[in-house]
């Protein structure tokens, strides 16, 4: 049988653009951080994710997507998100920041009550539009991404793969790089078929990454 070929996410109109910004020119807020499924928001409106591997830029690109500086918390130290936080774009949907999974600073029991949280949330919150995985071009698909990729599988959730810090990637290297991406996806039956590359650093695929949320609600 022939793989499924994922490819990168072609580039936005300016129409799209204009509505990218657009969606995200409001007001923009922290609401809350849960650190069990009790304390989570009433499901009164459509949400994204981001998950992650601990240290892959998810604040960053929060903030990049939301064109605010220190709307989400941003460390050098992996694992320092120990909560699911969540953000309110403009009363229209909720953008969800996920505990970064894998390498953390943390003890072992604190890590496994994040990790227990976080597969409870993606298996069971009915109003989760779509997760971004949010992975660094330089390392690519590792283990532990893969478990997160087929626990979304099995909660029929979709997923679409953000890779981050492209500008780090030398472009004779990225086209071996989305092939590997490509073989890997194609097991997996809730992936969406469009990667978007990002660089907060030059900003790169931001106005994309903001149409695609934007044309989601």
């Amino acid at each position: 049988m022939e793989k499924f070929i994922f490819n990168l996410l072609k580039e936005p109109s300016e129409n799209e653009i204009e509505s990218g910004r657009k969606f995200f020119a409001g007001q923009n807020i922290f609401l809350k951080g849960v650190v069990a499924t009790s304390g989570l928001p009433k499901p009164d409106r459509l949400e994204v994710c981001f998950a992650g591997r601990s240290n892959v830029g998810k604040s960053s690109l929060i903030n990049a997507v939301t064109d605010r500086k220190n709307l989400a918390r941003t460390s050098n130290t992996p694992g320092r998100t120990q909560e699911i936080n969540y953000f309110s774009i403009d009363d229209k949907i909720y953008l969800v920041d996920l505990p970064g999974y894998g390498f953390a600073e943390a003890p072992l029991t604190v890590v496994k009550q994040w990790q227990n949280l976080l597969k409870s949330y993606l298996s069971g919150r009915q109003t989760l539009r779509r997760v971004f995985v949010l992975v660094d071009s330089r390392r690519g698909i590792k283990a532990v991404d893969q478990e997160i990729l087929k626990l979304l599988d099995k909660a029929a959730v979709n997923f679409q793969i953000v890779l981050t810090k492209v500008d780090k990637v030398k472009d004779s290297e990225f086209d071996s790089i989305l092939k590997s991406l490509s073989d890997i996806l194609s097991s997996h039956p809730a992936a969406f078929p469009e990667i978007i590359a990002t660089s907060v650093n030059s900003g790169f695929g931001i106005s994309q990454l903001k149409s695609v949320i934007a044309s989601l609600h």
